[in-house]
């Protein structure tokens, strides 16, 4: 050790031309050597049983797309259903309320209540009644004080 520096020590680093040389050879051989396996793979396309496997693998994929597919559409035309039925339901409930409004409204007491209370009608007595045969009866009608209208 020195007198003056205690405990430490000084490194030199060397920038020499090998170091540059060794790893443009790394590299070099690194190319050479996946330029080799790149030649066998695409020397291997075209054998016969690559070729196969490469169509079964497509069409694999393709199946796999059509699949997913009509899986979504199935989805979709499902909620198309689903929502259609609920129309049906509802034009359902509103065609039974209007057949019950319809019947409400066509009773023959409510018919005569209304023309009683509008149009100042009332319903006929028993003597009032005439019972009307096929043709015209003019003894019934004399009896009865009912005339013929005349044009």
């Amino acid at each position: 050790m020195s007198a003056g520096v205690k405990g430490m020590s000084a490194v030199t680093v060397q920038k020499n031309g090998a170091d540059k040389s060794s790893r443009k050879d790394d590299f070099r051989r690194t190319f050479e050597r996946a330029s080799r396996v790149s030649k066998r793979i695409f020397s291997s396309l075209g054998q016969p049983q690559v070729v196969v496997t490469g169509g079964l693998t497509v069409l694999l994929i393709m199946s796999s797309l059509g699949v997913i597919s009509s899986a979504q559409q199935n989805r979709a035309l499902f909620d198309e259903l689903t929502q259609l039925q609920e129309q049906r339901d509802d034009y359902q409930r509103q065609w039974s309320q209007l057949l019950l409004e319809q019947s409400a409204l066509g009773a023959h007491g409510r018919i005569e209540q209304f023309a009683a209370s509008h149009s100042d009608m009332v319903v006929p007595s028993r003597e009032q009644i005439v019972l009307v045969d096929g043709g015209y009866n003019a003894s019934l009608a004399a009896s009865h004080n009912v005339y013929p209208v005349q044009p």
